[in-house]
Parts: C-alpha cells; sequence; structure tokens
C-alpha cells in the first residue's frame, strides 16, 4: 500500500505539472494566468464603472482619467506642478462654496501660516470648545491654499465646526520631519484654546500620512494625543498590495513607483528618510501605534492607497485602537474633494459623525507594547526648530 506522504507528494507533482502545462497553454492563447511565484499574468480585460457608482461619479471618473494626461509630471519644475494643481484645485473649492457657504481668515500660529475655515452662519453650539485641524494633500509637493480649502471648506460647513488647515512646509525645498514640525506648531497653539480631547486632524493623500505622522511625532516630542484622527487616501503604512498595480491599471496608467518596496521616490521630500522609521510610517512601531487615538480611514476600491488603508486598519486594530474603515466602492484617490457627487456627500457625513462622536471623549491609554518586532526606534531624527516657511 502506498503510504499517505508518497501519495500527497504525487499528487502534488501531478498538480504541478498540469498547472505549468496551464501556464504554457494560457501563454499560447494570450488569457491570463499565475505563474510560480504567484505573480498574476492578466489577460486584456475590460472592466466596466462599478454598478454601486453614482451616474456623476461615473461620468467624473472619465472627465479625470481623460484629463490627467494633461497633468504635469510631479518630479517636473515644481512651480508648473503647484500652478496647474492650484488652478485645478481653485475649480473645485469655487464650486464648493456655492453648496457649502464658509467665511476663511488666514492666521499665523507659531510662526505656520493656516487658514480658518467657519460655516457662514456660525459654528453650533455643541462645537463651541472643539476644533479640526487640516493637513492637505498634494504628495508633500503642492496642495496648500486651494487644496486645503477643497478639503476644509464641506466639513465646516456641513459639521458646523471650525477648520484650520495647515500651511505645512513641503519638499522641494524641504524634508522630513519639517512638516511634522509645524504640525506641532500649529497643535500647540490650539491647545492653549482647546482641550486635547477636543481637537481633531484630518488629512487626505498626503495629509492622511501626515496625519498619522504627525500622532507619531507628538508621541515623540510628549505632546497630549488628539481626541481623534482621520487618515484619507493614505495613512500610517507604506504604499503597497494589490492596489499599487490594479488602481492604476483601471485608469490606463502604469504602477505607483515603489509599489513592491513601499518606497517614497514619489516626493523628495523623503529622499533623506528611513522606511523603517516610525516617524515615518508608525505601523513599524506597535508601541507608537498604540497611543494613536480613535481613527477614521476612508477610501475608494480604485485608490491606490487602498492597500495601505487596509493594513493601518489591521495594525491599530491589533494594539487595540479604535479604527473605522470606509470604502467606497468604483471609487478613485482623493473622490471626495468633488463636491458634487453623491459619494462625496456620503464622506462628508462620515467624517462629521465620526469627529462629532470621539471628540470631548477621554482618550484611553493604551497597552506598553514593545518593539521587538520593530526595524527601527520609535524615536528617529529631526529637530524642533521652526525655518520660516518661504513666500
Amino acid at each position: 500500500m502506498t503510504s499517505v506522504k508518497a501519495t500527497a507528494l504525487v499528487l502534488v507533482l501531478v498538480c504541478s505539472g498540469l498547472n505549468r502545462a496551464a501556464d504554457a497553454a494560457d501563454r499560447a492563447r494570450g488569457t491570463g494566468y499565475v505563474d510560480s511565484q504567484g505573480v498574476a499574468h492578466l489577460a486584456p480585460l475590460a472592466v466596466p464603472p462599478s454598478s454601486f457608482m453614482s451616474p456623476q461619479a461615473r461620468a467624473a471618473f472619465v472627465r479625470l482619467v481623460t484629463g490627467a494626461a494633461n497633468a504635469p509630471p510631479i518630479n517636473g519644475n515644481i512651480d508648473t506642478v503647484r500652478a496647474f494643481y492650484d488652478h485645478y484645485n481653485s475649480a473645485l473649492v469655487a464650486n464648493a462654496l456655492k453648496r457649502y457657504p464658509v467665511k476663511i481668515t488666514q492666521e499665523t500660529m507659531n510662526g505656520v501660516r493656516t487658514e480658518v475655515v467657519v460655516p457662514a452662519g456660525g459654528v453650533a453650539a455643541e462645537n463651541r470648545n472643539r476644533v479640526l485641524i487640516n493637513l492637505h494633500g498634494g504628495a508633500f509637493l503642492w496642495g496648500e491654499g486651494s487644496g486645503g480649502e477643497i478639503e476644509s471648506i464641506p466639513i465646516a460647513s456641513v459639521g458646523k465646526i471650525e477648520v484650520v488647515t495647515v500651511a505645512y512646509r513641503e519638499g522641494p525645498e524641504y524634508k522630513f520631519p519639517a512638516a511634522s514640525e509645524d504640525v506641532a506648531a500649529v497643535y500647540r497653539a490650539l491647545l492653549g484654546r482647546y482641550e486635547p480631547r477636543n481637537i481633531g486632524i484630518y488629512g487626505c493623500s498626503a495629509g492622511g500620512m501626515l496625519t498619522a505622522q504627525s500622532v507619531a511625532w507628538f508621541e515623540k516630542v510628549q505632546l497630549p494625543m488628539p481626541g481623534a484622527i482621520g487618515t484619507f487616501c493614505g495613512s500610517a503604512s507604506p504604499f503597497g498590495g494589490d492596489s499599487s498595480y490594479i488602481a492604476f491599471a483601471l485608469a490606463g496608467q502604469p504602477p505607483l513607483p515603489g509599489a513592491q518596496s513601499g518606497g517614497l521616490s514619489f516626493s523628495p521630500y523623503f529622499s533623506d528618510v528611513s522606511l523603517g522609521n516610525p516617524l515615518v510610517f508608525p505601523t513599524k512601531s506597535r508601541r507608537v501605534l498604540s497611543r494613536f487615538p480613535p481613527t477614521l480611514l476612508i477610501s475608494g476600491s480604485r485608490d491606490f492607497s487602498v492597500s495601505s488603508l487596509f493594513h493601518t486598519q489591521e495594525a491599530l486594530t491589533a494594539v487595540g485602537v479604535d479604527a473605522e474603515l470606509y470604502v467606497w466602492d468604483g471609487m478613485w484617490h482623493a473622490f471626495f474633494m468633488d463636491p458634487d457627487l453623491p459619494e462625496s456627500r456620503e464622506a462628508y457625513d462620515v467624517i462629521v459623525s465620526f469627529f462629532a462622536r470621539h471628540l470631548g471623549q477621554t482618550v484611553q491609554p493604551k497597552a506598553n507594547w514593545d518593539d521587538r518586532n520593530s526595524t527601527e526606534p520609535a524615536h528617529g531624527g529631526g529637530s524642533e526648530g521652526r525655518v520660516p516657511t518661504p513666500g
């Protein structure tokens, strides 16, 4: 009688032979297959817009993809890049102001320029002791001004709450951790007016990453934790996973640079960092991550960052942090910057509800996790000094 082990071995060899034969046949037919390394080789595939998307979102996606060819490369002339995205965001801001009336004023806080956005009808009574800090997106290269405004206007209006958007230092003029230092400076200023549990911080894309980095920085410099945060379309974990490939393929573009390594070559702001530094990616330290306040994560299923958010939510939950993840099917990176989409209005409601539930609550300290699985000590380099922002 043949042994069980021998029988299993024969089956494995037979199946392997069949798989190799299938691979060859698939190659010959031009259909998809998975190779011996687990790499999926996809055949030409027509993927229609998600059946869960609104008609407005479908039309907006087509406009976005067809217009992408006009965008300058992010490693091109920085003034050209900033002018392009400021023009793009300014059109969204003009549209948002029609739907979400607010008042915007400039204020310098501890040497950092900010814009303070409040609803035209005034802050709600329950929010008079609360404030939100917005950290704009833009690859740590652009987004100051109109980029921060489009992320702040709908939230201030819908939530009837004050939102302070921060003009933090960016590359290529500055490098990490300049932006984290600037957020800490603004946070210190607001701590003179508000209790930490009544302050929320949120951002999209680079701003989502910076939100997580800022919490890690607060832990480093021993600032109290805010009441809640939101990391949208960018979070506490390196970019990577399926979405770094699939999202770009669905938009007819090549994969994200650094998709396999999680590298940050897209922005010179990070040219001197270690990818193992938890001040850059807080998921690299369980101890740092365990200090996070309740965290809201938002993305679209066609967002190149959604795999990063999946990983961040899993890591936060593992260390006992309240982490809520919302993903809109078929939607793309930073989709809710378009105020006309029904999905954007759903996202605004989720954001406002999350902060309404969590601000003012006592933030409980988490377990004292060690860092035996971390690749670098949590307290990385960087000074706390403020360099004046140009312009």
